[in-house]
């Protein structure tokens, strides 16, 4: 199943869940890939300084690796696909005009938006926000 395309469809469809929990991005050291793992992250990515790791706050506190402020993870529940042009872009920007830090993390079924801990309950509502005005001009 392909995901969708179109930004109009995207955006009236986002239903944003926030994932149960606080997370953690962790500065893991070169060459601890296997290490980033067998912690069964949320997420890994392999930059030249070594891996950015996604993890639950509390698991990320036992590593030792400099971490992040504690972020809440909005998921988006539409399937997008990864060709989509525009979504990022509409997604930040709403978050950007109400002064709330986006890390986005787009995946091969949905979008997940990382923000501060505190911002949370004001980035699910300006997501939805632009959900239903998405919507209502369909």
């Amino acid at each position: 199943m392909s995901g969708v395309t179109d930004l109009q469809t995207l955006l009236a469809t986002l239903e944003p869940k926030l994932v149960p929990g606080e997370f953690v991005f962790a500065a893991a050291p070169p060459g601890s890939m296997e290490a980033c793992i067998a912690l069964n992250p949320l997420g890994v990515f392999a930059e030249a300084e070594g891996p950015t790791v996604i993890l639950p706050k509390d698991v990320g506190a036992k590593t030792g690796w400099p971490l992040s402020s504690p972020c809440r993870c909005i998921s988006m529940t539409v399937h997008s696909s990864l060709e989509a042009v525009g979504l990022t872009a509409a997604m930040a920007g709403a978050l950007a005009a109400e002064g709330i830090s986006a890390n986005v993390v787009a995946a091969y079924y949905h979008d997940h938006i990382f923000v501060a801990a505190k911002d949370a309950d004001r980035a699910m509502a300006t997501l939805c926000a632009l959900a239903e005005g998405a919507a209502a001009a369909r």
